[in-house]
């Protein structure tokens, strides 16, 4: 079967840095499973995906637009550190969830100088070609639930 929009399909990946260095991996691990065309992906790698079937392997490099995005200065802010009471003690490399206009956005602390801390809300992979070394493991049809949930069930997936 095809890898096409609402199919349910499990990879393996790795994902490596232009350095060759390995940021993510599945193996050893369960496959990931995702529905097609719904997202769950960056999209470079869903596109390239479109059509593969069970057994085929890939590797593909994904640009920044079609991962992560490019480095936006417009999501780095500095704040005083009484805006982020109750979060104890504020530390470069801690990451926080925030609702913007945009939706839930995830912000990384890169500094703490004085009462001010700088947040930056790109992705960390922001900027970065993402190369994906993928095998197919298997697809198939996404059930009416799973297509109305937006995600997987069962093997490989969410659990209710």
């Amino acid at each position: 079967m095809e890898i096409a929009a609402d199919r349910v399909v499990l990879i393996h990946y790795t994902l490596k840095g232009d350095d060759g260095a390995v940021i993510d991996s599945s193996a050893g691990a369960e496959p990931l499973a995702y529905i097609q065309g719904h997202g769950n992906l960056v999209l470079g790698l869903e596109k390239a995906l479109e059509g593969k079937q069970d057994g085929d392997k890939i590797t593909v490099s994904v640009a920044p637009i079609d991962g992560y995005g490019v480095h936006n200065a417009a999501l780095i802010q500095r704040v005083p550190k009484r805006s982020m009471q109750g979060s104890g003690e504020i530390k470069k490399g801690m990451q926080f969830q925030a609702q913007t206009d945009d939706g839930m956005r995830l912000f990384t602390v890169t500094a703490v100088v004085g009462d001010m801390v700088t947040l930056d809300g790109n992705h960390p992979l922001a900027d970065k070609t993402l190369n994906f070394d993928v095998e197919v493991v298997s697809v198939r049809d996404a059930t009416a639930e799973e297509l109305e949930h937006g995600h997987v069930h069962g093997a490989g997936g969410h659990h209710h």
